[in-house]
């Protein structure tokens, strides 16, 4: 069987990890072996921070519809808790943009939330 020499095929793979190891400090963008270690831990990094963004922009879509409501006398849960009642469908999202652009429709949902829980609570 003849001799099969690799230089090639590990050239390319050692390349393909300096490549993504690009703007790393020290030797970790140019030693194969740092490299290797920094894009493994970064490549962790990024499969469980795709998760983590959902949650963060999640959180912070809550944080800034209570913060829209609260002037009105509303705390989040019970501003939730009427459009629930309401049958509005909006998500926090579109609810949280609404807020920062200071909507006059955002206005009218806190309203409409508030006559929704004056209602239930009779």
């Amino acid at each position: 069987m003849a001799r099969v020499k690799r230089g090639t095929t590990v050239k390319q793979k050692h390349s393909k990890i300096l490549d993504r190891a690009k703007g790393y400090l020290g030797r970790h963008h140019s030693t194969y072996r740092a490299a290797r270690e920094k894009t493994e831990k970064a490549g962790q990094y990024a499969y469980r921070d795709r998760r983590q963004k959902k949650r963060d922009f999640r959180s912070l879509w809550i944080v800034r519809i209570n913060a829209a409501v609260r002037p009105e006398g509303l705390t989040y849960s019970q501003f939730m808790n009427g459009l629930k009642k309401a049958g509005v469908t909006l998500d926090r999202k579109v609810l949280a943009q609404m807020a920062y652009d200071a909507d006059k429709n955002f206005k009218t949902l806190v309203d409409t939330a508030k006559r929704f829980i004056a209602e239930s609570v009779k």
